[in-house]
């Protein structure tokens, strides 16, 4: 097993476990994917949730970008919510799994299709 996949274990075990979710694993594995080298990061591969500038990133890189959602307040919200779920004392918020969240809540699974 590589590490991706070691890593795409994990972050099932997290939504599973401190999210309450049952993983789309296929989804799971594109969004991974969609991540990049970052997920290899310490620093890159985790969401650092009290950083407003990392949240207006993942917004206008994530949101916007990628998924091609407009900006709105509604993002935000999103984020903060997706943060809320994870769990706010949950030290490493790991970036694809909040955006597998963000993917869901958004209905913007064919992004990855």
């Amino acid at each position: 097993m590589g590490k991706r996949d070691e890593l795409i274990a994990q972050y099932a075990d997290d939504l599973r476990n401190k999210c309450g979710m049952t993983p789309d694993m296929d989804l799971l594995t594109k969004v991974t994917i969609g991540c990049g080298p970052a997920i290899y990061n310490a620093d890159a591969s985790t969401v650092a949730a009290s950083q407003e500038s990392e949240l207006e990133t993942v917004k206008n890189n994530f949101l916007v970008k990628k998924l091609g959602l407009a900006d709105s307040p509604a993002l935000m919200d999103a984020i903060n919510q997706a943060i809320e779920t994870y769990g706010k004392s949950e030290r490493n918020k790991y970036r694809a799994v909040v955006y597998y969240m963000l993917t869901k809540h958004f209905g913007k699974e064919s992004v990855y299709g």
